[in-house]
């Protein structure tokens, strides 16, 4: 159960905040997830919203790769909500089951070459903070700098959320896959 109530309608948000509502329910189709909780605090849920929007929906960023990193985030963060929101995306870009189940149970073997490349990327900056030269000249050599900055804010982007939604102790939505840990 959520340590914090959930917000799911602009009535439970001061009147002075509803445009920060409509914004959010006009890009998301509704108020759910970490934007439930996030709406505690309206300027905060409006600004991540708006990077949200750019991480997520617009950018130059293949969709592929996006979802890849948002799993990896995900697991290394153990954060349900996230995780259950984005296997079903990774189905939908077609990644692989063994992909998604090597990130779940935390190998790298049946991952393809090039989707493992975003997961190492991904992890070697979740745990050391960082990433070695090499990983670095590689992504930067796949994507340019423009992407690489973008992957790599979506990684920050999906950290924020995976915290957020730990502190808060979000479940995963209805239907979901649950990250079992």
């Amino acid at each position: 159960m959520a340590r914090v109530p959930l917000i799911t309608s602009k009535d439970q948000v001061p009147t002075q905040h509803h445009a920060i509502v409509d914004g959010i329910v006009g890009s998301r189709g509704s108020l759910q997830g970490p934007f439930s909780v996030f709406l505690h605090s309206p300027e905060i849920s409006e600004r991540v919203a708006h990077l949200g929007a750019l991480v997520r929906f617009e950018g130059s960023l293949d969709f592929r790769v996006r979802v890849l990193a948002a799993m990896t985030v995900a697991r290394e963060f153990e954060a349900m909500y996230v995780w259950g929101a984005q296997t079903g995306s990774a189905r939908r870009q077609n990644v692989p089951e063994t992909t998604i189940t090597a990130i779940k149970e935390n190998r790298s073997d049946g991952i393809p070459a090039e989707d493992l490349q975003i997961v190492d990327f991904t992890r070697q900056l979740l745990r050391k903070h960082r990433v070695d030269d090499a990983t670095a000249q590689a992504m930067l050599a796949r994507f340019g700098n423009d992407q690489f900055i973008q992957l790599t804010g979506a990684i920050g982007y999906y950290s924020m959320l995976c915290m957020t939604v730990n502190a808060c102790e979000l479940e995963p939505g209805k239907g979901a896959e649950v990250l079992r840990i």
